[in-house]
């Protein structure tokens, strides 16, 4: 059921980073177009088209699957486009589903898609052919769906690495407003919260410790893909604020009237679920250690350490860099599994003349 020939239609990130993992995936060929000639250039550059189509019909003709990874507002244009172009089977990666699957006339070959990955890098010279491992890959198969070419697309996604999982439209668009869409919302908000205020002629974002950071690390993403995004599932997302409303003013009357018992289930709560989801984020969350180190602030500091470690065969989970200032430096947080390997990785650290703290990377909070 492997596509010997697949169309990418929109060659940035995703687009790109499909195509090198098609090619690694055993692919014969991958055909590209992009309204950006440069784009198209550089995902060719890179080895993630083999022909370059001079338009969206030159790229589908022949191929069994398309996929468009345009941005949300063309997609239905682009869509239409691909389905009028030829028999191919027809995907999309956008992070909206429901009313894109519902304004689709030609359901039978067209299958919804979401891979739910992605970079603050932009563009096809970021692309990567990891980019989907183990990534969960939404469809969202109709009633009108033909079942071989929904087996045909679910093979191609498994074969990208990615974990493909079949999902109502409307589920899928629900689903993204609670764990991406409203994040998104909220982050903007808090941060423009402390941005718009003064305190006895203090700035908050001046004095912001790493809580705000953390909590606001992906406010002001780019623009144009998030107003989209934002109008185009504006009623789930409307849905998700009204409810974290509601849930805001539940938290305004138990300190409102200091109900301590409520304060407590509430942060307890909230450790059960963020447990959960470092279960998930992580194979042995349990067993994941924190090596703390203090890095000054100057080039090769972090490729430094990066290449120390590797060089030693402690594999980095995870890591963050919180940044105080040019004359303080910071902290690098980097994540290694089990004691002995954190053990080994500070030893090696402390050797070159860092600072290094160990500790549990998930402790009960």
């Amino acid at each position: 059921m492997a596509p010997a020939r697949v169309a990418v239609v929109g060659t940035g990130l995703i687009g790109a980073s499909v195509g090198l993992a098609a090619k690694r995936a055993g692919v014969e060929r991958v055909t590209g177009w992009d309204a950006d000639p440069e784009s198209l250039a550089v995902a060719a550059e890179r080895g993630a088209v083999d022909e370059s189509a001079a338009s969206v019909e030159e790229a589908v003709a022949g191929a069994e699957l398309a996929i468009v990874a345009t941005p949300v507002a063309s997609l239905k244009q682009q869509v239409e486009a691909v389905l009028a172009g030829g028999p191919a089977t027809v995907t999309d990666v956008g992070s909206t589903k429901s009313g894109l699957c519902a304004s689709i006339g030609e359901r039978a070959r067209f299958i919804g898609g979401h891979p739910v990955c992605g970079s603050e890098a932009r563009g096809a010279g970021n692309a990567s052919a990891e980019l989907f491992e183990g990534a969960t890959w939404f469809l969202t198969p109709v009633a009108e769906t033909e079942p071989e070419r929904y087996k045909l697309l679910h093979g191609f996604v498994a074969s990208l690495g990615a974990v493909p999982v079949a999902i109502d439209p409307r589920a899928h668009d629900r689903l993204m407003a609670v764990t991406s869409h409203l994040p998104h919302a909220l982050a903007n908000l808090i941060l423009n919260h402390a941005g718009s205020v003064r305190v006895n002629g203090h700035e908050p974002l001046a004095t912001a410790g790493g809580s705000l950071r953390d909590m606001t690390r992906v406010a002001g993403a780019n623009p144009r893909i998030w107003i989209d995004i934002f109008l185009d599932n504006a009623d789930e997302l409307r849905a998700s604020l009204g409810e974290h409303r509601r849930r805001v003013e539940d938290l305004e009357r138990a300190l409102a009237v200091g109900d301590a018992g409520w304060l407590a289930r509430w942060i307890g709560e909230a450790a059960v679920n963020r447990r959960t989801l470092l279960d998930e984020a992580y194979r042995d969350a349990g067993h994941l250690q924190r090596v703390q180190v203090h890095v000054p602030d100057r080039p090769g500091v972090l490729s430094g350490i990066t290449q120390a470690l590797g060089a030693e065969q402690i594999n980095i989970e995870d890591f963050e860099l919180q940044h105080m200032s040019p004359d303080r430096g910071g902290t690098l947080s980097v994540l290694v599994s089990g004691e002995d390997e954190a053990t080994r990785a500070a030893g090696l650290l402390e050797a070159q003349g860092y600072s290094v703290i160990v500790s549990p990377a998930f402790e009960d909070e």
